[in-house]
């Protein structure tokens, strides 16, 4: 039997069986057992495989196939004419891989810092992995929305019972923006069903809507995807939810659940309803600004390390929503190629590089209790391989050429200046006012004399952290000085997709 036909599936049900088997074996309540350890091995152990079969998965596919590879299809509700149908391209396979490649690094992250039911932890964390794997593969609407909705659960339990003191209020104000956004997708797609009788995403490509259902279907796209990227002004969950969540939590949150947006806009918006996406493409490159612009200087504002790192990820995703709909806005295709490859591109240096920073704020978190920036002051003092790791990781954030924060920016700028000036002179004031809070936040941190006692106590990296933090590092100075391998597999699905934006669906 040829295994490599049911990859996908492999990959998006063995984490969530081995979530399922850890919650029913559970680890007794004791986090210190030998059952505990047990749980965190099979964990470990099921991340580190899932991540193994993702590389087969790089290695087996087509940089020059335009279509989808790996497909399955099998029916699944045959009255609704729904199948279980799954595959992918240039756009969805680089977000797999950088989810499965995440996902043991942030098992290992809280080896020893969850006290409380570790294998429930973990298990949430598997099931996550699986559910968010589906998102990115899935070809039925129907079976999207599922896998979509379905992500919420553990994420809400994650931050709901191992987050701060305000988790609760975070849960909340999380679980609400993006459910009810997410209702509005559910709508657009019942109104493709209807015209379409199935819910197979290629017939809704093919369908010919009119000017007024496109504009209402992008706009109910455009909430659901603004509030998972998220975009201002429906950003205000972000730094809450950061803020609560265990930094396992935080890392997901930003490295992998905030690309679902950015994902939804290329899979969905704007191949379905390009008219309407081409109408409302200068309200989205507005709201992208506003993100970029407004929240750098919010940033600066923040005196907690989280909400600094978490307002920067939103300042940094302004970019991503920049390059896809500098579409209508430029001349030449090729400009338009660029910005959505440099829009990609940065979704997966984000996601390198916010994990890696939250990572860092988690390390201190474990050993001072605070995230206050005033609470620090000379850390390279005591804690010299961390500081290195930090400082690495901050030029990255800032955009630092040899990095990956620099390649996807500059895409980016350059295909910004293409549709015009404004745009990318807003646009790379990202590259100052990024430098200005990361730096900020580093100097107080990182450097001066040691702030007081607990700081002086500190000690270094131990070789779990280091493991952790090195492997990171290392995906971002690659990513920073070889990025044709990531652009390559990009670049057919990219082309691809301006060729079917292109085409009017009136």
């Amino acid at each position: 039997m040829d295994y490599s036909q049911y990859l996908l599936s492999i990959l998006v049900w063995l984490p969530i069986i081995s979530g399922i088997v850890l919650l029913v074996i559970g680890d007794g309540g004791d986090a210190k057992s030998s059952k505990a350890s047990t749980m965190r091995i099979i964990a470990l152990g099921m991340s580190l495989l899932t991540f193994v079969l993702s590389i087969a998965l790089y290695a087996w596919f087509d940089n020059t196939e335009t279509g989808m590879q790996f497909i399955e299809r099998f029916a699944w509700i045959p009255a609704l004419n729904a199948y279980y149908y799954l595959g992918i391209d240039g756009i969805s396979a680089p977000l797999i891989l950088l989810t499965t490649f995440i996902t043991p690094l942030v098992v290992l992250t809280s080896w020893d810092v969850i006290k409380v039911r570790p294998a429930q932890f973990f298990a949430a964390f598997l099931i996550l992995e699986g559910l968010m794997i589906g998102v990115f593969s899935a070809l039925d609407g129907l079976l999207f929305y599922v896998f979509w909705e379905a992500m919420l659960v553990p994420m809400f339990l994650i931050i709901g019972v191992w987050g701060g003191e305000r988790r609760i209020y975070a849960t909340l104000k999380f679980f609400l923006y993006t459910f009810l956004g997410s209702v509005l997708m559910l709508v657009a797609f019942i109104y493709l069903y209807g015209q379409t009788g199935s819910f197979d995403m290629f017939g809704w490509m093919n369908v010919t809507i009119g000017l007024t259902a496109q504009k209402f279907i992008f706009i109910a796209f455009l909430i659901a995807f603004a509030v998972k990227v998220p975009m201002w002004p429906v950003h205000t969950w972000l730094p809450d939810a950061h803020v609560e969540a265990p930094t396992g939590g935080s890392v997901i949150l930003a490295a992998i659940m905030l690309k679902m947006g950015g994902y939804g806009f290329l899979r969905l918006s704007l191949p379905m309803v390009p008219d309407g996406s081409a109408y409302f493409s200068g309200l989205v490159i507005a709201m992208s600004l506003i993100a970029i612009v407004y929240i750098g200087f919010v940033a600066l504002m923040q005196k907690d390390m989280k909400k600094l790192i978490a307002y920067s990820s939103i300042a940094h995703m302004g970019f991503v929503t920049l390059g896809f709909f500098l579409l209508w806005s430029i001349q030449s295709g090729s400009g338009a190629g660029l910005g959505m490859t440099g829009g990609m591109v940065q979704m997966v240096s984000h996601g390198l590089i916010s994990g890696a920073m939250f990572l860092c704020v988690g390390v201190l978190y474990d050993r001072v209790h605070s995230r206050k920036i005033a609470d620090y002051g000379g850390v390279a003092n005591t804690m010299p391989v961390f500081a290195a790791f930090m400082v690495l990781f901050s030029m990255a954030n800032a955009g630092l050429p040899g990095t990956s924060g620099f390649v996807g920016e500059f895409m980016v700028i350059i295909a910004s200046f293409k549709a015009n000036f404004w745009f990318a002179f807003l646009g790379a004031s990202t590259l100052v006012l990024g430098a200005a809070y990361t730096l900020w936040m580093v100097k107080r941190v990182i450097y001066g004399e040691i702030a007081n006692d607990d700081v002086a106590e500190l000690e270094d990296l131990n070789i779990r952290e280091f493991v952790v933090l090195g492997v990171l590092a290392v995906a971002v100075l690659l990513i920073g000085l070889w990025p044709a391998p990531l652009v390559d597999m990009m670049n057919v699905t990219v082309d691809q997709l301006i060729q079917q934006i292109g085409h009017s669906k009136l």
